[in-house]
């Protein structure tokens, strides 16, 4: 059997480190792209076996470097996104709308076998969401330049080197309070890394085309009820209380200036939708690919980091050892 090769970008954040790892085991040849070999290689190098990884540095818009990396490409995967804007040229537009049609037009020109896109869950119903419409013009553009690619949709993505829960735990613990935006009745479907790398890899080695796919775990749970988890699985009581939408918006405007902001105007457009299975298109669990880590249980596996006392401070860990 022929080694396949994957091009991958994005490869050093969250789904990427743990793919990585999923595909190298797998005898898949991987060459990750990054804009910073020095900073990010060291970390991706070792998610991977030995001889099975390349790491190339180059930026998403170099597209005579970029061009030439898909010459011996079998598979590419875009796993690049951003959750905010910045001033350096990461805009919604570029980063979800102009970089993956780019990838769509050498996917074509170059005949890969596959095409699969990392996009999020939701975005349909988020009209006033400049991030959920680039999205959306991205996905467009992909099945407009290569129609047989796969387009993945998940809800949030937790572990415990996510930027959701690891945040939260971090601000529940500093502060005596907590906003809940539109009362905290948002619903999302959270789903374990390691399920979607899953789902991801039976996409990559399996027989799929075409396909649009939400990827969702096993739970539906409000914001609300997501805080109220992080709260129990790290000791602590919180002041949760109902935000009103001027308020919020003025938190959000002031947020947002921070270098790394916590919450922007875009974000909080987007907390008014639910993230959850829309009906529209297939899910993992219709394909059988069933996402199986509840989140309460694979919290408890890394939020003793924000527990006072640490890890032997959970009266369950202790009746463990007993």
């Amino acid at each position: 059997m022929k080694v396949k090769n994957c091009l991958i970008f994005g490869g050093s954040g969250q789904i990427g480190s743990h793919l990585i790892r999923k595909l190298t085991k797998n005898n898949y040849k991987v060459t990750v792209v990054t804009r910073n070999i020095h900073q990010k290689s060291y970390k991706i190098k070792t998610q991977a076996n030995a001889g099975y990884i390349e790491i190339v540095e180059s930026s998403i818009f170099d597209e005579k470097k970029i061009r030439k990396l898909f010459e011996n490409t079998d598979i590419c995967i875009n796993l690049v996104g951003i959750l905010y804007e910045s001033r350096r040229g990461n805009n919604f537009k570029n980063i979800h709308t102009v970089f993956p049609s780019l990838l769509a037009k050498m996917c074509k020109e170059y005949d890969l076998d596959k095409f699969i896109h990392i996009s999020a869950l939701g975005i349909n119903e988020a009209v006033d969401s400049n991030y959920a419409q680039s999205k959306l013009n991205g996905e467009m553009n992909i099945l407009k330049h290569f129609p047989k690619a796969n387009i993945l949709r998940p809800s949030i993505v937790y572990s415990v080197d996510d930027n959701f829960t690891t945040n939260f735990m971090t601000l529940l613990n500093r502060l005596p309070f907590m906003p809940l935006y539109y009362d905290g009745k948002t619903k999302f479907s959270p789903i374990h890394v390691s399920d979607l790398v899953n789902i991801l890899y039976e996409v990559i080695n399996g027989n799929f085309y075409k396909l649009t796919l939400e990827c969702i775990g096993p739970e539906i749970l409000s914001f609300k009820e997501i805080i109220n988890k992080l709260l129990k699985s790290i000791n602590k009581k919180r002041i949760l209380f109902p935000l009103p939408y001027p308020l919020a918006k003025i938190s959000a405007k002031i947020l947002q200036l921070l270098p790394n902001p916590l919450l922007t105007e875009d974000q909080l457009n987007l907390l008014k939708y639910d993230n959850v299975d829309s009906g529209l298109y297939k899910t993992n669990i219709d394909l059988g690919l069933k996402a199986e880590k509840i989140f309460d249980v694979e919290l408890e596996k890394y939020s003793y980091n924000w527990r006072t006392g640490g890890q032997f401070a959970s009266k369950n860990n202790l009746e463990k050892l007993k």
